[in-house]
């Protein structure tokens, strides 16, 4: 088990991703919306969780493919200031459903 302060960020909650941390990746454009092989990000389970129970795959691949686009949206901005308060291997289930595609 590695020092947090080696850990990767995660870039939407910016808290360090612990190796023991439930973690993900992320296709800033969805598979399914032309995003296979496109970029992929390393989130927390909880923050991808997060994207997709606000999100559905038109809206991100649309208008929230990029970090700063997603940070900036009213649901997720919320979701950040709550979870920027919690240790960084911090989980729980995610409310709602996933977003339809």
């Amino acid at each position: 088990m590695g020092n947090v302060t080696d850990a990767p960020t995660c870039p939407l909650c910016e808290r360090p991703i612990p190796a023991h941390a439930k973690q993900s990746l992320h296709h800033l454009v969805p598979k399914l919306r032309g995003g296979k092989g496109g970029e992929t990000v390393l989130l927390h389970q909880i923050c991808h969780n997060e994207i997709h129970a606000s999100l559905t795959e038109t809206e991100l691949a649309r208008d929230f493919s990029t970090i700063p686009a997603l940070r900036a949206h009213p649901r997720l901005a919320k979701f950040i200031a709550w979870v920027a308060k919690r240790p960084p291997d911090f989980h729980s289930k995610t409310p709602g459903a996933r977003r339809k595609r």
